[in-house]
Order: C-alpha cells, then sequence, then structure tokens
C-alpha cells in the first residue's frame, strides 16, 4: 500500500538573499529542504518548552501532583480507568526552587 503525503499548502516567505544562496548551493528543492528546517526547529522548540515545563509546572500540574496520580487516575471516565498504573514507575514530588524530586513511597 502506497502511503500518502500529507496535504501541502503553497506560502510565500521572504528572506535574505544569502540564504538563499546558501540553500541552493546545498539542495536542489528548496521546499523540501526549507520544510526539514521548520520541523527540525519545531520539534526544538517542543522540547524547549517541556523542559520549561519540567523546572516550573502549570499551577494546575503542582495540583495534581499534590492530589496524587492514584487520585487523579480515580477521575477518569469510565472504561479509561486502565490507561495507567498509577502504582508503577518512581515516586516523585515537587520541590520548589528544586524541580521534581524523587520520593520514598
Amino acid at each position: 500500500m502506497a502511503r500518502s503525503s500529507p496535504p501541502a499548502e503553497r506560502v510565500t516567505v521572504t528572506m535574505p538573499s544569502e540564504l538563499v544562496a546558501g540553500i541552493d548551493r546545498i539542495e536542489r528543492n528548496r521546499s523540501r529542504f526549507i520544510a526539514e528546517a521548520v520541523r527540525h526547529e519545531l520539534q526544538r522548540r517542543q522540547r524547549l518548552e517541556l523542559l520549561r515545563s519540567l523546572e516550573a509546572p502549570h499551577p494546575d500540574t503542582a495540583a495534581n501532583a499534590a492530589l496524587g496520580l492514584a487520585a487523579w487516575a480515580e477521575g477518569l471516565p469510565s472504561g479509561d480507568d486502565d490507561l495507567l498504573d498509577p502504582f508503577s514507575g518512581a515516586a516523585v514530588r515537587w520541590i520548589p526552587e528544586s524541580g521534581w524530586q524523587e520520593s520514598e513511597p
């Protein structure tokens, strides 16, 4: 079965001519090169956002952590209770100025 490409959209981008010349020196297909560069940058920013959220979690996340995963899991809709095992993994707790720290069970 052939794999189809996601739908594409035409966009107009203005960039300095030296960047265009640099792309042309190493890649024949500008669109592919730019798409790969944008994809890479989006992934990089998502990783940075995840790291920021781990360093300073959203207040709701801290509240859920205080409540405990088992209590949170009890609030899942019927039929979704097998999505996670709240007793697997390591217990962690949020310590201001230190971040998430493994805690004793």
